[in-house]
């Protein structure tokens, strides 16, 4: 079955840099484009970033454009997301997705806390 498991959110100052990570298995990962989305306390989830399934086209959200790097790498079946010069509005609970024949799988998510 699918399976997305995140990993390398913590607690960052202000300013500071995390790598997510997200390790994907059971689907044919280097066919499908995969995404990051967000999801802060009380706000509904929303897309960060995308990568299309060789990584030649990615896009992002206008918050987190020149900040945020979406990268994978096929032989090794993980998407990241490289999140530099991180804000206190970043703090959020990171998904990875993937949609696959209009399905969305989701990993568990990963905390990313910005505060000083």
């Amino acid at each position: 079955q699918v399976q997305l498991v995140e990993s390398g959110g913590g607690l960052v100052q202000p300013g500071g840099s995390l790598r997510l990570s997200c390790a994907a298995s059971g689907f044919a990962f280097s066919r499908y484009a995969m995404s990051w989305y967000h999801q802060a306390p009380g706000k509904e989830r929303e897309l960060v970033a995308r990568i299309t399934s060789a990584g030649g086209s990615t896009n992002y959200a206008d918050s987190v454009k020149s900040r945020f790097t979406i990268s994978r790498d096929n032989a090794k079946n993980t998407v990241y997301l490289q999140m530099n010069s991180l804000k206190p509005e970043d703090t959020a609970v990171y998904y990875c997705n993937a949609n696959i024949w209009l399905v969305d799988y989701w990993g568990q998510g990963t905390q990313v806390t910005v505060s000083s």
